[in-house]
């Protein structure tokens, strides 16, 4: 497998079963295992919710217990708010899933446990884990609904497994201006700025002007830029010559 398994022990509602599986599919995954679903299986609510993402739960295992589910997996994972006694790992998100491609690139099978939206994971099921997933989240308010915490999980899990960059400029069908577009730009103010007085005293006039080439080369400037910014140049000058 190429990606973990999710599973969902003791499932409640048939709307947070395809809430997660909206979200798992939204980061590409579409392991999903359930264990013993309180209203039964299959389950219209969930279907409905799924919206675009019913092939997951026509995919779906279903298993009677927890032991069951992850039986064929080497490396388990629990999701739980609450500390439960047990001595284990506890890892963020984004450990647990830094860990689970590393586990998967050798050839071994993940699971990641999460449990019925009232009351979590029990004991039982977590002493069948090997490590925890807890999510740093307001401890005077630490309950996630059963498909926050798969997409939170899920989006984790592309991120390490997908190069994203940490930021992007979408240039909407622009291109960068170049060097020489920038420079005439900046001789273009510069000039006109000296026919109007601007660089005075005389004696800070050429500090004003590395300044103002300076401040041009902190702007990364599009070619859409550089036009529009002649434009307002010439329609000043015009604007002043007209009043003269």
């Amino acid at each position: 497998m190429s990606q973990p398994v999710f599973v969902l022990v003791r499932p409640q509602m048939g709307e947070n079963i395809g809430g997660a599986a909206r979200a798992m599919w939204n980061f590409g995954l579409d392991r999903m295992r359930m264990v013993d679903p309180r209203d039964g299986w299959p389950n219209q609510k969930a279907v409905a919710m799924a919206s675009g993402a019913g092939r997951l739960l026509d995919e779906a295992g279903l298993f009677g217990t927890t032991a069951e589910a992850v039986g064929d997996c080497t490396w388990v994972v629990a999701t739980t708010a609450r500390a439960r006694g047990l001595t284990k790992p506890v890892l963020t998100p984004e450990t647990a899933m830094a860990e689970a491609r590393a586990r998967i690139a050798a050839g071994e099978k993940v699971a990641v446990l999460f449990g019925p939206e009232r009351a979590g994971l029990e004991n039982d099921d977590i002493a069948r884990a090997n490590a925890i997933i807890n999510v740093p989240v307001n401890p005077e308010f630490a309950s996630l609904n059963l498909a926050q915490c798969v997409l939170l999980t899920a989006y984790e899990w592309r991120r390490q497994t997908n190069d994203v960059p940490g930021e992007r400029v979408e240039m909407a069908g622009a291109d960068w201006a170049s060097g020489i577009e920038v420079e005439k730009l900046a001789a273009h103010y510069e000039e006109r700025l000296d026919q109007a007085g601007f660089f005075f005293p005389e004696t800070k006039a050429e500090g004003m002007k590395i300044n103002l080439r300076n401040l041009w080369s902190r702007m990364r400037l599009t070619r859409a830029d550089v036009q529009m910014l002649h434009g307002v140049m010439r329609q000043m000058v015009r604007w002043k010559e007209r009043g003269e």
